[in-house]
């Protein structure tokens, strides 16, 4: 069995017996005092970001009045619901959360578009005690759960009062119970929230820490994730409360409305680490112009984490191109795999060198093998996703043994940061963490991810998700591959297609493949014009017959919270009939 891991020097402390985000914010607090935590900018005060900041020493007062008040509301281990927006405050709701021993659920406001269905899908499962928002934020989270027949009580954490000086006996973490629940994007499936225990994201942050060169006092995390997201929690919180680094966030919004805003945060932050899905970086390439360049310098970036599936090397070198006049250096470009049920980091690609980019023989590898192109073949250019970053990855085959060298499989994660299951669903949790083979020693089994890979040269390269396979005539068809023919049209929005299958006409004709997408932004399309073109390059690119192309205008393909086009939304909403009526042509 083809396995590859990784072992890590350790960040900060260990992850033993009495440890949370929240007592190594007690630490933080002691050792760095009134130098700044968390920096919020805020630009919806002022166009350039109005800066809100706590210390170490006053986020961790923060978090002991949100404590304190939560030991007055709920008993250990149940749930408090964070339904706020991106901001100072978030991070004081969460970690006062975790300090009173109860199990946070990051979740986000009820305002936030096209989310209602899920936070309410979202809410029902994980039944909170207690609802955590701000006091600008409490009327429309107490409209949105007037219905609900739980009744959490409602805390705006910025109206509460300091907690009098001196220590206090707060609960001592159990390493293996919840810390939170990490819902899942809903990119693939209905939300589902994935247990993680203290032990898991201590031993997660440690490994981001350490894998992507965090060192206190000298690098600093900034991020627009939602920290509702996996990698927006770990990234904005998690890994500062193991570092002890300065975290500076920002509205996702923000980052959309004017993409340099990142830039320019990432230039004001020494030894900044950052981390976006693919289309980020080449929205980025395109949408900031050279007067903006001219006020950044992206000299002192330590990392900057691709964390989409697949990663693009055309992205890559558009935004290598576009801000290497910047100092951006290409080693800074760091590829990585994850996932929530992994709490979320599994796999980065090496500092201090750029990512691998290895071309196979397309064909052969939508049949499952990676193999060199012959000559005169189609291809595909993989980014490889780096190494294990303190944990194992095995590739398996489709009956869940071992794969041979060179052939694509599930991939699957062992190590002390996969959680533990999926809250209240045990037939789920059962088929997904734990499965065999078991580490005689640890006794820890596999995590199946879902997402197929291959091991190629001891680093591994993501090739898709298993869910997501176009299988027409039995031949397999990467969905990312067809979404990259069609998107080479000038007529197409780019990212912004969603390819996928559904069932034929008949019987006879099995699955047929369908693609979404969107217009491209100030330009006449001609509708027709451009489906008939897009049929015929996907056909003489894939041997591939499109059943379907559904032209939609700019903003209408449904994306998960973290901007990402998600597949399963695309094509449930096109079963349902719902894009019928905006479709264009």
């Amino acid at each position: 069995m083809e396995t590859i891991s990784q072992s890590l020097p350790v960040t900060g402390e260990t992850d033993g017996d009495g440890e949370s985000f929240a007592t190594l914010l007690g630490r933080w607090a002691r050792v760095l005092g009134d130098e700044v935590a968390v920096t919020h900018l805020d630009h919806r005060a002022t166009a350039d970001g109005r800066a809100v900041t706590l210390t170490w020493r006053r986020l961790d007062e923060r978090v002991d009045a949100v404590a304190a008040r939560l030991g007055e509301l709920a008993a250990p281990g149940e749930r408090v619901a964070v339904l706020a927006g991106q901001s100072a405050e978030y991070v004081v709701a969460f970690l006062g959360t975790i300090r009173a021993g109860l199990v946070a659920v990051p979740l986000f406001a009820p305002d936030l578009p096209g989310h209602a269905g899920r936070l309410t899908a979202a809410l029902a499962d994980c039944a909170p005690r207690v609802v955590l928002t701000t006091a600008a934020e409490i009327d429309v989270v107490s409209r949105f759960l007037a219905g609900s027949s739980a009744g959490p009580a409602v805390v705006a954490v910025d109206a509460l009062a300091p907690v009098a000086a001196g220590p206090r006996d707060w609960p001592r973490p159990d390493p293996d119970a919840p810390a939170y629940l990490q819902y899942t994007s809903g990119s693939t499936r209905s939300p589902a929230g994935v247990v993680l225990t203290h032990r898991n994201v201590l031993a997660n942050a440690r490994q981001a820490c350490t894998a992507y060169g965090a060192e206190t006092g000298t690098t600093s995390a900034v991020s627009w994730l939602p920290l509702f997201h996996d990698m927006g929690l770990i990234l904005g919180i998690g890994a500062p409360m193991a570092g002890g680094l300065a975290s500076v966030l920002m509205d996702p919004l923000a980052f959309l409305e004017r993409p340099s805003r990142w830039l320019r945060a990432l230039s004001a932050s020494p030894g900044a680490i950052s981390a976006a899905p693919n289309f980020a970086y080449a929205y980025c390439a395109s949408r900031v112009t050279d007067a903006e360049k001219a006020y950044l310098d992206l000299s002192r970036v330590v990392s900057l984490i691709n964390g989409s599936e697949p990663v693009l090397p055309a992205t890559i070198a558009r935004f290598q191109a576009a801000f290497g006049e910047c100092g951006l250096r290409p080693e800074v470009h760091r590829s990585s795999y994850g996932l929530a049920e992994a709490t979320v980091l599994v796999s980065v690609t090496d500092a201090g060198r750029p990512a691998r980019q290895v071309t196979f023989d397309r064909a052969r590898l939508a049949a499952g093998f990676a193999e060199p192109p012959a000559p005169g073949a189609a291809t595909t250019t993989l980014v490889s996703c780096g190494r294990p970053a303190g944990q194992r990855v095995r590739i398996a085959d489709l009956a869940g043994g071992p794969a041979a060298p060179g052939e694509v499989g599930e991939i699957r994660v062992s190590g002390p940061n996969v959680g533990r299951g999926y809250w209240g669903r045990p037939e789920a949790s059962a088929a997904t963490f734990g499965l065999p083979p078991l580490d005689p020693e640890t006794g820890e089994g596999w995590l199946a991810t879902g997402d197929l890979g291959v091991l190629f040269d001891g680093e591994l390269f993501v090739t898709g998700r298993l869910k997501d396979l176009v299988v027409v005539d039995g031949r397999n068809h990467y969905p990312q591959d067809i979404e990259q023919t069609v998107e080479e049209h000038p007529g197409v929005r780019p990212h912004s297609a969603a390819a996928f299958a559904v069932d034929g006409d008949s019987d006879v004709d099995g699955e047929a493949a369908v693609v979404v997408l969107e217009r491209a932004k100030h330009t006449d399309v001609d509708v027709a014009a451009v489906t008939a073109a897009l049929r015929a390059a996907v056909s003489a690119g894939h041997g591939l017959r499109l059943h379907d192309v559904v032209f939609l205008a700019p903003g209408e393909v449904p994306r998960t919270s973290s901007g990402k086009i998600s597949r399963a939304r695309c094509r449930k909403a096109y079963l349902d009939g719902e894009l019928a009526a905006r479709r264009l042509g």
